[in-house]
This record gives C-alpha cells, sequence and structure tokens, in this order.
C-alpha cells in the first residue's frame, strides 16, 4: 500500500482523533479534538515545539506520530533538548508495511532540524509489538520504570 506522510491538517482531527482514543482510551475522541487543534494549527502547548505527521492513503488515515521537543529525557545528554516520540500509533490493518518506520523517519529529521541529535520515546511495561517496533528502528532500551501517585 502506498502511503503519502505529510503535516497533520485541520481536516484530520476526527480521524486522528479516533486514532488518539485507541492509543490512549483513558480521554473521549472529543478530548483528543480539544488537544490536537491547537497543535496542527501551530500552537504547541508548552515553551517547546511540538508538530504531528500522518500517513494516508485513498485519503484514509492510516497512522500519525506526534513529535515534540523536550528539555531532557531519560537515558539522553541531559544539556541539551531532545526529540521526544510524543505518540506513534498505527492502524491495525496497515501495521508491519513500513508506515511507523516512515513516520518516525520523518519525525527524527523534524528533530535534527530543530537542532537536536537524540531522539527519545517511551511506552507501557506490557506493549511487547511497541517496545519491539521501537528496537526495530534502532532504539534502545535505557531505563524501565513504575509511576505512583496518591491522592491527597
Amino acid at each position: 500500500m502506498e502511503a503519502t506522510i505529510r503535516l497533520a491538517a485541520a481536516r484530520d482531527l476526527s480521524e486522528l482523533a479516533a486514532m488518539c482514543h485507541d492509543l490512549w482510551p483513558e480521554a473521549t475522541p472529543q478530548q483528543h479534538v480539544r488537544d490536537l487543534a491547537p497543535l496542527i494549527a501551530g500552537h504547541a502547548p508548552g515553551g517547546m515545539p511540538a508538530i504531528v505527521f500522518v500517513a494516508e492513503s485513498n485519503a484514509r488515515l492510516l497512522g500519525f506520530v506526534h513529535a515534540g521537543l523536550r528539555s531532557h529525557a531519560d537515558g539522553c545528554d541531559a544539556g541539551r533538548p531532545v526529540g521526544f516520540i510524543e505518540g506513534w500509533y498505527v492502524a491495525p490493518e496497515s501495521r508491519r508495511q513500513q508506515i511507523g518506520a516512515r513516520l518516525i523517519a520523518v519525525a527524527e529529521t523534524w528533530a535534527r532540524t530543530q537542532g537536536c541529535v537524540e531522539m527519545g520515546s517511551d511506552t507501557w511495561l506490557d506493549a511487547v509489538d511497541s517496545q519491539q517496533a521501537h528496537e526495530s528502528l534502532g532504539y534502545e532500551e535505557v531505563d524501565r520504570c513504575v509511576h505512583y501517585r496518591k491522592q491527597l
């Protein structure tokens, strides 16, 4: 399947929000639309640049990567900003066709244009497919952790 990788646009919001909901189901698609709209319009929240690229074929989105800059990331040089994969998703029926690899390559190129020499990412401990996808693209595991919180 031939896919085009391009910047996300306002016309993508509904499909993109549905994919975000598949990846992060704790938020509704409407909440994802609200969070994505300013980002796609070029107004990244916070003080660091961020961008969303989509893969498209036959006027249908196949996946996306949301990349941004962070002041630091685990396992990366703490002395300089790092590109970070904030979200990466390819629809199940479009996986294993190099679409995810192409999305990551575009995000890495964008991070280089921002002056980054490293790219960070993370995934869940039980997301073995995601871990394998990262490793197949040359990412190395640098840490494992369990996060806690307590409501006060």
